[in-house]
């Protein structure tokens, strides 16, 4: 008999709120978390804004003397495992039995940088030995673990900017294949800094509406032109649903089946058919038993970028069909900005919040609707879900042709 994994905790820390309830709350009101870069060294760049995390961790429970040994990424992981596990109930489970998976595009690349320049400014004697732990993209799964004592394992896959749904589809596997009871998935990424800024603003991957940053990243939109870097960390507590229901747990969702493929394309151009994409959403649906009509929403990967969107749009289609007709459609990155590795874990935060309070949120910043998206995109407010036993796909896809798409269900 196959395992049920459900999800009983939720944490986040994102450009639009200091946790999941704030960040939900400016989601559905279309609130940006996209503004000007105020450092100096922002001055000279093609794209001089970012969305930066709403809350600083210090402000938001993170003491400094803890904060001081993390990169800002694992600071961000840290702090959303923390809030996920608290509103998971702190589920007692034999240490043996729990597992974390949390993934990142690049880990600690900013403490890379920064202590390369300790190390050409003031020595080697004077960079930090805490620069290894800082920098592995391993580093925040490995402080989760050991914070809630995980020993069944602790993994950190990554696949760019499909990485932390790509955690989550590893836990699902983790708890199925018997290894675990409960696992901790996320993602997350804090590389706001002027060489990632320039190298990705000269691939062009990245909007340059310095002249009005809080609409900038526009998917869907005829005038998208990129997407906008973002930071933050989404986490999930999966446990199977025997375990949840032996402690009584709330469960949100179900996390129903997982679909993992590549483009083999290009290294950061996506498949302009999307067939990789379209393959992931229907090994997604055949993992989860499900046909195309049950899904009801979809969050879309929809970074704003001119080809992304349109390769999305038709990949859901296909792999939809006519039942693409009765899905809404979000682009949540329209206010959050693209937070990279932690984008489909925190996208898949707001998708199982979406089938929990039976309302899709809204796609902000739409002002000419590109006709080549033949899409229901929800605009101009959230918008209601139907009752009764539904569907909803999380996409998230990755420099290199990474795919992953997500498949929850309503309880």
């Amino acid at each position: 008999m196959s395992t049920t994994v459900v999800v009983t905790g939720l944490g986040a820390t994102t450009p639009i709120g200091g946790d999941v309830s704030s960040s939900w709350e400016s989601l559905l009101a279309s609130r940006s978390g996209v503004r000007m870069l105020e450092a100096e060294w922002a001055a000279d760049l093609t794209t001089r804004f970012a969305a930066l995390a709403a809350v600083e961790p210090i402000d938001g429970g993170m003491e400094k003397h803890e904060a001081r040994r993390l990169d800002r990424g694992q600071q961000f992981a840290l702090l959303a495992a923390r809030e996920a596990w608290a509103d998971a109930g702190a589920p007692e489970v034999d240490p043996t039995r729990l597992a974390v998976v949390v993934g990142s595009g690049v880990g600690g690349v900013v403490s890379l940088l920064e202590q390369y320049d300790v190390l050409r400014e003031r020595g080697p004697s004077r960079v930090s030995p805490l620069t290894v732990p800082m920098l592995m993209p391993n580093g925040a799964g490995a402080y989760i673990g050991m914070e809630i004592g995980a020993r069944a394992g602790v993994h950190a896959p990554v696949s760019a900017c499909a990485s932390g749904a790509e955690a989550a589809a590893w836990g699902l596997r983790i708890i199925e294949e018997g290894r675990a009871d409960v696992v901790v998935v996320g993602g997350f990424e804090a590389a706001v800094h002027p060489l990632t800024l320039a190298a990705f603003g000269n691939m062009r991957a990245l909007s340059t509406r310095n002249d009005d940053p809080a609409t900038a990243s526009r998917p869907y939109d005829l005038g998208r032109d990129g997407f906008v870097m973002g930071e933050g960390s989404g986490i999930m507590v999966l446990e199977s649903a025997e375990h949840a229901a032996a402690r009584g747990a709330r469960v949100y969702a179900v996390l129903a089946g997982a679909g993992m493929t590549a483009d083999s394309h290009h290294i950061a151009q996506p498949d302009p058919e999307g067939r990789g994409a379209t393959a992931a959403m229907r090994l997604a649906l055949v993992d989860a038993d499900l046909p195309a009509s049950a899904v009801r929403h979809v969050n879309a990967h929809a970074t704003s970028t001119p080809q992304g969107d349109i390769a999305e749009a038709q990949a859901i289609r296909a792999a939809l069909g006519s039942a693409a007709d009765n899905a809404a459609v979000a682009g949540t990155k329209s206010v959050t900005g693209h937070l990279l590795g932690g984008a489909g874990a925190v996208e898949s935060v707001f998708t199982v919040l979406a089938l929990h309070h039976r309302l899709a949120p809204p796609t902000a910043n739409i002002v000419d609707f590109d006709p080549a998206i033949e899409l229901d995109v929800v605009r101009n407010g959230a918008r209601a879900l139907p009752d009764g036993d539904i569907a909803a796909i999380n996409n998230s896809f990755g420099f290199g042709g990474h795919d992953v798409a997500l498949v929850f269900r309503s309880i």
